[in-house]
C-alpha cells in the first residue's frame, strides 16, 4: 500500500505556522527572562527552608550551588539556540573563512573587545565559547573571549576604579586585554583544532541539516533547538560537576592563608598567588572585595592582581566544564599560556606600583 505525499502547503497555512513559532519562541523568551531574574531570591527562599545556620560555610555553598546550576545551564540553553540559529544563515565553513587566515588577529581583538562588555563570570562565559567553538569560529577567537570575559568587564573595571584610583583600574584594563589578545592569538597560532573532543570536532564540520536551500523562519527555529538538545545534552553533567566543586571552593576555602602568602613580597609570591587562585571560584563582583581586603592587610599589588586574575580566568570549576570540550592536552595549553601572561603582568604590576 503506497502513502500519498501530503500536497504543499498554502502560503496563508506556512504563515499561519510560522505565527504559531514566532508566539511560541517569544513566549519561551519572555519565561526566561522572568525565572532568570528570580533565581537570586529563589535560591535565598530556598536555603531558609534548609536546617543550616545563616551565613555559615554549609549555607554559603549550598546557595551559591542553587543559585549558579539553574543560571548556567539557563545561558548555554539561549546562547546555544541562538547560534543554532545564526548557524543556519551562514554555514561553519562560512563562518571560519571569514574570521581565519589574516583576520583572525583582529577577531581576538573584536572578542576580547566583546568580552568586556559581557560581565560573566568564567562558568557563564562557558556557553558563549561553546557556541563560538560549535558554530566554527577559529579556537585562539574563541579563547580571547574565554579570557576577557570574566577577567576584563565593566563590572572589575568598576570596582578597581572606585576602590584603587583610574590609574590602576586602566592598566588593568590595558594589561588585561593583553592578555586575553594574546594568549588567543598564541593559541590560534598553534593550531590546536584536533585537541578538541571528537563530537565538537563534528559539529564544527558538519553542516546544518536544513529541509530547503532558502530555509524559513520555522526550520531556522529548529535548528536552534536541535543545537540545545545536541550540546546542552553532552555538558550538562560537567557544568553542575564544576559548579559543585565551585560551590565547596566557595563556601569553605580560607582567606587567612590567602593573605599571609600574598602579603610577601617575595618573587615567589606572585607564582604562589597565581597556584592559589586556580583552584578557587568566583566573579569579578565577588573576588574585588577580597582584593581590597587583602591589599589593606599589605598584600602587594601586583600579587593580589595575579590572584585576581587566576580566579576568575582559570578557575577550576570552568576547567571541570571545559573538559568536556577540550582534551586535557589543549586545557594544559590554555592554563600554560594564561598563566604566563597572569605571571607577567603580576610582576609588571609590583614594579609599576612599588
Amino acid at each position: 500500500m503506497s502513502i500519498q505525499a501530503p500536497a504543499n502547503p498554502t502560503p496563508e497555512a506556512v504563515n499561519r505556522r510560522a505565527l504559531r513559532w514566532l508566539a511560541g519562541a517569544i513566549g519561551f523568551f519572555t519565561a526566561w527572562v522572568a525565572i532568570y531574574s528570580q533565581l537570586a531570591p529563589f535560591s535565598a527562599w530556598a536555603v531558609s527552608l534548609l536546617p543550616l545556620a545563616p551565613e555559615s560555610h554549609a549555607s554559603e555553598a549550598v546557595q551559591f550551588f542553587i543559585y549558579d546550576t539553574p543560571k548556567v545551564l539557563m545561558l548555554l540553553t539561549l546562547v546555544v539556540f541562538a547560534m543554532g540559529v545564526v548557524r543556519s544563515f551562514f554555514s561553519p565553513e562560512r563562518t571560519r573563512a571569514l574570521l581565519a587566515g589574516k583576520r583572525e588577529g583582529v577577531g581576538n581583538v573584536a572578542a576580547a573587545g566583546l568580552g568586556v562588555v559581557t560581565p560573566f563570570c568564567s562558568c557563564s562565559a562557558v556557553p558563549l565559547f561553546i557556541g563560538f567553538v560549535s558554530a566554527g569560529v577559529p579556537l585562539g577567537v574563541t579563547f580571547s573571549f574565554l579570557i576577557a570575559a570574566p577577567m576584563v568587564n565593566e563590572v572589575a573595571l568598576g570596582l578597581l576604579f572606585a576602590l584603587l584610583g583610574w590609574e590602576v583600574a586602566l592598566t588593568y584594563l590595558a594589561f588585561g586585554l593583553g592578555v586575553a589578545i594574546v594568549a588567543g592569538w598564541v593559541i590560534g597560532r598553534l593550531h590546536l583544532e584536533g585537541w578538541l573532543e571528537e563530537w565538537v570536532r563534528n559539529v564544527r564540520a558538519g553542516a546544518v541539516d536544513l529541509p530547503a536551500q532558502n530555509p524559513i523562519f520555522v526550520d531556522r527555529i529548529k535548528a536552534g533547538i536541535e543545537a540545545v538538545k545536541d550540546i546542552l545534552g553532552k555538558v550538562w553533567i560537567w557544568i553542575v560537576a564544576g559548579i559543585a566543586a565551585g560551590a565547596f571552593i566557595h563556601g569553605y576555602v580560607p582567606e587567612g592563608l590567602l593573605a599571609s602568602i600574598m602579603g610577601r613580597e617575595a618573587w615567589w609570591s606572585v607564582p604562589a598567588a597565581v597556584l592559589l587562585g586556580i583552584p578557587m571560584y568566583s566573579n569579578a563582583a565577588g573576588i574585588i572585595p577580597v582584593v581590597e581586603a587583602l591589599l589593606g592587610k599589605g598584600a602587594a599589588l601586583g600579587t593580589t592582581l595575579a590572584f585576581m586574575m587566576s580566579v576568575i580566568a582559570l578557575s577550576l570549576p570552568e576547567m571541570i566544564i571545559l573538559r568536556k570540550v577540550l582534551s586535557l592536552k589543549l586545557i594544559a595549553v590554555f592554563v600554560a599560556v594564561v598563566g604566563f601572561g597572569i605571571l607577567a603582568v603580576g610582576f609588571l604590576f609590583n614594579f609599576l606600583f612599588s
